[in-house]
This record gives C-alpha cells, structure tokens and sequence, in this order.
C-alpha cells in the first residue's frame, strides 16, 4: 500500500499571527458541559471542537467573525466571536423514526465500498466534514442492516478519535438530517490502518435513497501532536501541530462530492452547474459499510 502525506505543513502554519479565544459550551437547562461540539468560522475553513469538560479554544484573524455551534441533540447557534466566553445551547426535540428490531440472522455480510485504486493517500482535511456516498441497490433486500463501518486511517499517536456522522439524503441529493441522534466518537491505533466498528447496536438500515458518510477531525488535546522544526529564515525553533488521526483518501471518478465547511454544505460537480453528466476525478475518504442480515 502506498502512502502520500500532503498539505500538512499549511494546516500547521496558517494561524500563526492569529489570536486565540477561549471559551465554553454548557446546556442551557442543566449548565451541564457539552463536550465534541463542532465549532465554524461561518464562510471559512477552519474551527475547532469542544473537550471534554465543554472547553474550547480556537484561533481566528479577525474579531468581527462569527462562530457556528453546532451539536447532536442541540439547536444551531451563531455568535459573535466577542461573545464566546460561555455559549449555551438550546436542546432539540427529535422526532425519531419508529425503531423495530428484527430478528437479525448475521448468516450473509458483504462489504460496499470498495474501489479498484490502491493506492491510498493521507491529508490533513482540517476541520471539515467529507462525505463518502452509499447509493442503494436491490442486490441489498437481504442484507439491508449495517453491522459495520470500516474506516482507513494515519496516525502518529495511539488512540486518536474522529466524529462519524450517517445523513439522509434530501430531494436534491444533499446531505440532509443526520441519522443517528447521539454523537458516535471512535478511536483508532497507531499507525496505517484498516479499523472496524459494529455500529449494530444503532439498528440502521440502508436507506432506499442511499445515505451519506462522513467523518470529522476532532480538534481536541488528545488528538494533538506537536514537532518542533528549524525555521530557516530566522533561525529558530517553531513548534508545528497537527491533529490525528488522518482518514485516508481514494482517487476515483465519482459524479460529485459533497463538503462540510464554514457551516454549510458544498457539491462539487463537472460543471459550477451541477447539470453536468459527466464524472469528475475526487479524493474520496475510504470508508467502507459491512451489511449484514
């Protein structure tokens, strides 16, 4: 298998003449912290993610921005970054689908996902959300449960955790509603590596529509690595940091890719259109579904 590691040193030096804010989530009921909440610069491509105990800290070149909060179980809020010494949040009531358990047999599994290209290449994707499609064919009738999501992954520490998110798919094909309503938060080793997670508990189904899956970069200090590195210009020590782990990208040819970012959802298509019927070439995160009966 071969392995490519791009653009990290931009991800590591991009807010060096930034200020860094510091701030905390709470439940607007309980005062209770709300830890993994994703946090945006509306209309930019960088963020960060609550710990924990709800604290985060985030670094932004201008004041007069706006951060998105945004958590499972909880209402979307905009707030002035002056504002954001404590942010609380407004829980959600969900009108969840009717859940029946089947009697599962587990007897058939078959893997979707797969590609032909294999080579796997390793980015620093920042804290966005990419998206991976599972349209749904008739060959599933009998295997329609998911048991699994496997996912492959680069990290330099051990035990590093990413956010993986299930979306409906809405009338235009966007990502829509997110399917589960609890945060599912999954570690993984050091390493390259192919990990596997029984997402069976959950009771998903694929779908007639197919479904969207992504993942996204938990910007928290568990996931940190720091190197310190020479900087030949002025001659001296820079600490550089970067979050694991990274999720590892195929090259294929797919209608169109859909990305996460500054607080709304972006499709990439042939054409600025979207009408175009011909494929583009995307990086494509490798995760895989294992479905069962």
């Amino acid at each position: 298998m071969k392995i490519k590691i791009f653009s990290i040193l931009f991800f590591l030096t991009a807010f060096s003449v930034s200020a860094q804010i510091k701030g905390v989530v709470k439940d607007s009921i309980t005062g209770q912290p709300i830890p993994y909440v994703s946090i945006w610069v509306q209309n930019e491509n960088y963020g960060s993610t609550t710990e924990e105990n709800g604290t985060f800290s985030i670094n932004v070149s201008e004041k007069s921005k706006n951060l998105i909060f945004s958590a499972l179980g909880y209402e979307k809020k905009i707030v002035k970054i002056a504002e954001v010494r404590e942010v609380n949040l407004v829980q959600t009531t969900y009108q969840l689908d009717e859940i029946i358990i089947s009697n599962r047999k587990e007897k058939r599994e078959i893997e979707i996902g797969q590609t032909d290209n294999a080579i796997l290449e390793a980015f620093d994707n920042g804290p966005r959300i990419d998206t991976k499609f599972f349209p749904y064919y008739a060959s599933y009738k009998k295997t329609r449960f998911i048991k699994k999501i496997t996912i492959f992954t680069d990290s330099k520490i051990d035990n590093a955790s990413i956010k993986i998110h299930f979306y409906k798919v809405d009338s235009n094909g966007f990502p829509a509603d997110e399917i589960l309503d609890k945060n599912l938060i999954v570690s993984v080793g050091k390493g390259v590596n192919k990990t596997a997670f029984n997402v069976t508990k959950f009771n998903l189904k694929m779908p007639l529509e197919g479904l969207f899956v992504g993942f996204e970069k938990l910007i928290i200090e568990s996931n940190k690595f720091e190197k310190s590195m020479l900087d030949k210009n002025t001659n001296t020590l820079q600490t550089l940091r970067t979050y694991y782990p990274f999720v590892l990208y195929n090259f294929v040819e797919k209608d169109f890719l859909y990305t996460f970012s500054g607080g709304k959802w972006s499709r990439q298509t042939n054409q600025s259109d979207g009408n175009s019927q011909n494929k583009i070439m995307i990086y494509e995160p490798a995760i895989n579904l294992i479905l069962t009966n």
